[in-house]
């Protein structure tokens, strides 16, 4: 700016007056100045950090996930390009990342590995977390030197919310209506942060729960050739699922700045689901063609099999086939800045993940060398048969108690010196 000048003009009637001021440069001492902005937020910083990525990665924000109506994580993900889902009563649940099987991929929490509760393989349901309970997803097609070696095909890597910079309050609910069964759908969340003693404490509780209940009525069928080149059905299901999907989620997170170089951060997930199911199943097998004396299939005779999933009638598996599966991540990090050229971060974490199946009930009543006649086409397959099945047989029934379990510890240390 310029310095501030002052000059007395007279000015007489029906005259011009001319005044020439000599401008001098002047300057203004300050004390402070503070430049307010806000940071990039949503999915507009999530694309930023995508593009500063060293290797192939998709992040998805919070905010993304909120456009869509994807109850569970794995519904977020199947959104994302080169990600497959494979599906369990029409919801996402285990991932395939460029074609690789979901054993060969990892998934974690806060960089931390989620172990797998099922007891035959490494696989996360990617189902059992909704998708109100973070923040944001990154998919790491390309593993780096820094991650660990444990994916083929990638990882997935799940961020929960942390502090707020100020207050924030929100809870959402909705509903919904599944007309194949006639039952509702109800879903709820809620956030609370905040930050305490002059902004040095920040904190952040989050919980989440759904109802979901499903239902599918199937046929499945599997195709033979017999050796005179006739095609025919030697096997058929029809299958009717009932099905409830119950999850519960909370989340604390709270960190600690000690000075402006050092800060601890502690994260708390709880996830609970229970996966109710009847499956009612009329099966034919050993169906076997009879013909003519042109080697043409007339009939066919086969055996009936009726078989009932379900469970024992208490408060937790209410008559069906209960699958009780819960997950657990407790950690502790810090972050530290040593010196201008030298920083370090540190983090221990606890995992526990396990499948509870309590009492759970097959029946099966069977009946052999029964005439089926076939009255469907090639594409649609159908079978009827005068036999009245409610006479079938008890042939098994058995009642299996199962629970996996598998927990991690981990513990890590990184420093960090800038080459250039």
């Amino acid at each position: 700016g310029y310095k501030n000048q002052k000059q007395t003009i007279v000015v007489k009637a029906g005259a011009n007056a001319a005044v020439n001021f000599s401008l001098e440069d002047g300057a203004i001492n300050m004390n402070q100045v503070v430049v307010m902005g806000d940071r990039l937020r949503g999915q507009a910083r999530a694309l930023n950090q995508q593009k500063s990525k060293a290797n192939i990665t998709n992040i998805i924000s919070s905010d993304q996930v909120g456009r869509f109506p994807d109850a569970n994580i794995g519904e977020a993900l199947r959104r994302v390009p080169g990600i497959t889902m494979q599906n369990d009563q029409g919801e996402a649940r285990n991932i395939i990342i460029r074609g690789l099987a979901p054993e060969l991929n990892s998934v974690m929490l806060n960089g931390d590995r989620i172990p797998s509760a099922e007891g035959d393989n490494r696989r996360v349901q990617m189902d059992l977390i909704p998708s109100d309970m973070i923040s944001s997803i990154e998919v790491n097609k390309t593993l780096t030197p820094d991650m660990d070696a444990d994916a083929i095909g990638g990882s997935v890597n799940l961020i929960t919310r942390a502090s707020p910079n100020g207050e924030r309050i929100s809870a959402t609910l909705s509903s919904g209506y599944n007309p194949i069964r006639d039952k509702a759908l109800y879903t709820g969340s809620f956030v609370y942060g905040n930050r305490f003693a002059n902004n040095a404490i920040g904190m952040v509780l989050s919980g989440s729960y759904n109802n979901q209940n499903y239902g599918s009525d199937n046929v499945e069928a599997v195709w033979t050739k017999d050796d005179f080149g006739n095609t025919f059905v030697e096997e058929m299901d029809i299958r009717k699922y009932d099905v409830q999907r119950v999850r519960r989620s909370v989340a604390a997170a709270l960190d600690f700045k000690i000075d402006n170089n050092n800060t601890i951060f502690a994260n708390a997930m709880y996830n609970w689901r229970d996966d109710r199911e009847n499956r009612y199943r009329l099966r034919m097998d050993d169906i076997e063609p009879t013909y003519n004396a042109s080697n043409a299939i007339t009939g066919y005779t086969g055996r009936l099999g009726m078989q009932t999933k379900g469970g024992v009638d208490n408060d937790r598996n209410k008559m069906t086939r209960l699958e009780d599966q819960r997950v657990q991540n407790y950690s502790l990090r810090g972050e530290h800045l040593i010196s201008s050229g030298l920083d370090m971060d540190w983090s221990a974490s606890y995992s526990t993940a396990r499948e509870y199946r309590p009492n759970e009930r097959y029946m099966l009543f069977r009946q052999g060398g029964r005439p089926l006649t076939f009255t469907g086409t090639s594409d649609f397959p159908n079978f009827t048969t005068t036999y009245n099945v409610g006479n079938a047989g008890l042939n098994t029934i058995s009642e299996n108690t199962d629970l996996t379990k598998e927990s991690e510890f981990g513990a890590k240390l990184n420093f960090r010196v800038p080459l250039s």
